[in-house]
């Protein structure tokens, strides 16, 4: 089998089952995402107090100006002068730059709360996607993962930097005003009270609806990025293996139902807002109708009804702030959510499990099946012994990769046992994991940075010796050295990394096309593999993507830097098994054959007609 036909295979795969059936990752309940609001806070307490300290000052600048104005007109009917009025002006005009100067503080301080707390949480996010098993992320999908580092992330920060702030300066602002009507007379506060008991309602019923409603929507979201990625990451393949009609149904589907949330929510706006823009007209029309009765038989006088009514009025701005934002806040609510429910996924295995006693893998009764897929894994044993060269082959969907994603603790197998030392792979935190195994698959990232940074990843403490060391092992001192700026050459889109030559076989790159589509990408993960020494390497076609030339020479300068170290080699190209201790063979996920090079092909069996139709020679006696 080719390595591009496998490579293809793969991708199609992915692509086909990445439509609607990705398992995404939790979502917060409320209560979670008070506590993690709650803990936000605590954690910038004082800047949160002084944008609380500020807000309720600068509300109570802004309830003197109706009070004086209240006064200003009693004292003209009283037949008060002019002076009286220059001078309670005067005092409003004070309040009102207090006021101005008090709220622009409030704001600048909530702002530089809320980037602060908005580091918070990207750190946070970021600490948890880290700590996320691989194969939780794959079955999520990464479109989900994306979403919610970016749109959701986004979403919270600005609630934190503006719509928080401003709802907390309105709110401040709203209990003020409506303390400030029951202080001039308790009767009209609670008319003013009532006439606003409407809008409880409608919130309530907004409420109720909103957050399910902002929560699909994300969903919705995270759906499409996740099938525009999957369609872009193999546009190859799409186009190779003519699923373009099914992409474009694909997308379409999840666009509609992406549309259809977008409109509930929509429609949830719409019927809050206009119910908020009705209630705003009944507060101040019911005090001025009960004002002026109660004013017209002497029982309150007018510069009260005034006052009550200015507000009331005032109240308006503050009010209609507090219920857009609400509006917004369930959005980002639901957005935070979706940020905070990552610390519901199931996380790495933490710090201190026990140590191996030695570099022995075991594999017995392995039974392991895909969600929504059948069966992979059927009863496989398997004994690989420390520093061991072992190769394993077999038909494509014989459950290769599978055992070596087993082997190397990314996933746990459903049934059976796979240790390292006696101890279960999957139980091994992440530094000894580290240590322990390390899978290499052709699929390789190069960070954006530079080429050190990218080797330091393996190994922090390495020193230069080290590095180019380990570039020398996987044959890629040459082409570093020939950087501008050697190790410290920025890699990534544009880069001069980036301009490598073609890979035999494979069409030209395109310039400023990313270090990580070629060969280049791979010989620094075979580098950092180099740098992280651990005692056992499973090669899954990790120079797969290197012409034949360069790969013998790459596994070849592999072979002589891990002398003593435990090997698996994924094969595709026997030249691999040829070389290697033992073989083992799988089909239909099965461990069908075991044994060296030399004894398989004299058996006459399945690794025998595979390493036949290697050398195109005709098989054995059946």
């Amino acid at each position: 089998m080719s390595t591009s036909t496998s490579t293809s295979t793969s991708t199609s795969t992915r692509i086909s089952t990445s439509t609607s059936t990705s398992t995404q990752l939790p979502v917060a309940e409320p209560a979670e995402v008070r506590a993690a609001a709650a803990r936000l806070i605590r954690a910038d307490g004082r800047a949160f107090t002084a944008v609380l300290a500020l807000n309720a000052l600068a509300a109570a600048a802004g309830l003197v100006g109706p009070w004086l104005l209240g006064r200003i007109i009693n004292e003209v009917r009283a037949g008060g002068g002019v002076a009286v009025v220059d001078r309670l002006a005067l005092v409003i005009l004070l309040c009102a730059l207090a006021q101005l100067l008090l709220a622009r503080g409030a704001r600048f301080v909530g702002h530089r709360f809320g980037e602060r707390t908005l580091a918070r949480v990207r750190e946070e996010y970021v600490d948890r996607a880290l700590a996320l098993p691989a194969s939780v992320v794959e079955r999520a999908g990464t479109g989900d993962l994306t979403a919610r580092g970016t749109a959701d992330v986004a979403a919270v920060g600005t609630t934190l930097r503006d719509v928080g702030p401003e709802l907390l300066i309105s709110s401040v602002q709203a209990l003020f005003l409506i303390g400030a009507v029951f202080v001039l007379d308790p009767f009209l506060g609670c008319c003013a009270v009532l006439a606003q008991s409407g809008i409880w309602f409608v919130l309530r019923w907004y409420l109720r609806r909103a957050r399910t409603g902002y929560l699909a929507e994300g969903a919705a979201t995270s759906e499409v990025a996740e099938i525009v990625s999957a369609t872009a990451a193999g546009a190859r393949t799409v186009e190779a293996f003519g699923l373009r009609q099914r992409r474009v149904a694909a997308s379409r589907d999840a666009l509609e139902a992406s549309r259809r949330t977008r409109m509930r929510t929509l429609y949830l706006r719409c019927v809050f807002f206009l119910a908020v823009e009705v209630s705003y007209v009944l507060p101040v029309a019911v005090v001025l109708m009960v004002g002026g009765a109660l004013h017209e038989r002497g029982a309150m006088s007018l510069g009260a009804v005034v006052a009550a009514a200015l507000y009331l009025r005032q109240l308006e701005s503050p009010l209609d702030t507090v219920l857009m934002r609400m509006e917004q806040l369930q959005s980002s609510g639901a957005s935070f959510a979706r940020v905070e429910g990552l610390g519901r996924a199931p996380r790495t295995v933490p710090s201190g499990s026990p140590a191996p006693v030695d570099d022995q893998i075991d594999v017995r009764g392995v039974r392991y099946a895909y969600d929504r897929g059948g069966e992979v894994l059927r009863g496989v044993d398997l004994t690989v012994r420390p520093g061991e060269r072992l190769a394993v082959v077999g038909p494509s969907g014989a459950g290769k990769t599978t055992l070596s994603r087993l082997l190397a603790g990314i996933d746990v197998p459903g049934a059976g046992s796979v240790t390292v030392g006696g101890v279960p792979v999957a139980d091994l935190d992440p530094e000894q994991l580290r240590r322990q195994v390390v899978l290499v698959t052709q699929e390789h990232h190069v960070f954006l940075g530079t080429v050190r940074d990218n080797l330091l990843i393996a190994e922090p403490a390495a020193g230069d010796t080290e590095l180019w060391a380990a570039l020398t092992a996987v044959g890629a001192d040459d082409w570093v050295r020939e950087l501008p700026e050697g190790l410290d050459t920025e890699l990534g889109s544009g880069g001069p990394a980036a301009q490598a030559a073609p890979v035999a076989g494979q069409a030209p790159r395109q310039a400023g096309a990313p270090v990580a589509d070629g060969s280049r990408a791979q010989q620094l993960a075979l580098a950092r593999v180099v740098l992280a020494d651990p005692h056992t390497l499973i090669l899954d076609e990790a120079t797969a993507l290197l012409d034949p030339t360069t790969a013998r020479h790459t596994e070849r300068a592999l072979a002589a830097v891990l002398e003593g170290r435990t090997v698996i080699a994924i094969a595709h190209r026997l030249h691999t098994a040829h070389d290697a201790d033992r073989v083992a063979v799988m089909e239909d996920g099965r461990l069908t054959e075991l044994g060296t090079h030399e004894s398989l092909v004299a058996a006459e069996g399945a690794y025998a007609a595979l390493w036949h139709s290697w050398h195109g020679e005709p098989s054995g006696p059946c």
